[in-house]
């Protein structure tokens, strides 16, 4: 049974006073409007209508009924019109997750902007470099650095992100510039927590569980700090490791076997009946950061 069918059907036949002219305000035939009131009654196990073949009346639990479904019903449009409006326009709280570095760096002026842009929309930024499970824990989107595994969750691409191996002057000056990857066991190498061994070196280079990782953080600043200071060696996306290259504080080594790019993704989990704010938000982003982010930018 409907009940909403059932308590539209009751409501109708007691404004109208007949089961014909509720009919005709339904759209319905008479015969289910009948039906759909029989229904109810059987389902709240009492008589809400008295008929007869020349007038209905309503009971005194009908007419308790009566008020709490004109009540429920008015409830009902209300939330409609108020979830229509969250599907068709920008509003409400985004909650979305992203990479610290990236974000702090990156993130702020375009959130701003959509913002300015779409005003009614709340964010709630959380910062993490861990892979969050955006369902459970409550998620819009998810903002995610690298190469992407096979999932349930839809992915969009934002923007190329390129890693880059390099070191202060310093420390190249002190124990030599490696002259191919092959050369990087015999350095102080600076390990990202997070990252594979497949975003650090190249193809055939062979060096799987051979690498000196005198120092391991699970945060590029901190390990590009390190690298500037001399610490040692290290991959790290241009996002991060950009300001300091273009200051001289650190020198990009091998770049003819540079790692293949990874990529910026924004993820979430369902391709259809998107919400206002959702929708937005990715249309917003998939175009500001473009095919070459002005974070590349070593002129």
């Amino acid at each position: 049974m409907d009940r909403i069918d059932s308590l539209k059907a009751f409501v109708a036949v007691v404004s109208e006073g007949s089961f014909a002219r509720a009919a005709e305000r339904l759209d319905l035939s008479p015969q289910l409007v009948s039906k759909y009131v029989s229904q109810l009654e059987a389902h709240l196990n009492t008589r809400l209508l008295n008929r007869t073949t020349r007038q209905v009346s309503i009971t005194e639990a009908g007419s308790a009924c009566f008020q709490r479904a004109q009540q429920i019903l008015a409830d009902m449009d209300d939330l409609e019109n108020q979830l229509g409006e969250l599907q068709n326009t920008a509003r409400g709280v985004l909650r979305i997750s992203a990479p610290v570095s990236f974000a702090i760096s990156h993130l702020a002026k375009p959130l701003t902007e959509f913002q300015a842009q779409w005003p009614d929309v709340c964010i709630d930024l959380q910062l993490n470099d861990r892979k969050v499970d955006i369902i459970e824990e409550g998620f819009d989107i998810a903002l995610r650095i690298g190469r992407l595994q096979s999932s349930s969750l839809i992915a969009r691409r934002i923007a190329p992100i390129r890693l880059v191996t390099c070191a202060s002057p310093d420390y190249l000056k002190q124990y030599g510039t490696p002259q191919s990857r092959a050369e990087l066991k015999d350095h102080r190498y600076l390990h990202y927590s997070y990252a594979t061994e497949d975003t650090i070196l190249v193809p055939g280079a062979g060096l799987s569980g051979q690498l000196n990782s005198a120092f391991q953080a699970n945060n590029g600043d901190v390990l590009t700090q390190a690298a500037i200071n001399g610490a040692g060696i290290v991959v790290q996306p241009t996002f991060i490791a950009g300001p300091a290259i273009r200051q001289g504080k650190l020198q990009m080594i091998l770049q003819d076997s540079e790692p293949e790019p990874i990529g910026l993704y924004a993820v979430y989990a369902h391709r259809q009946l998107l919400s206002g704010k959702v929708r937005s938000f990715l249309d917003f982003i998939s175009d500001y950061y473009g095919d070459r982010p002005y974070w590349d930018d070593f002129s």
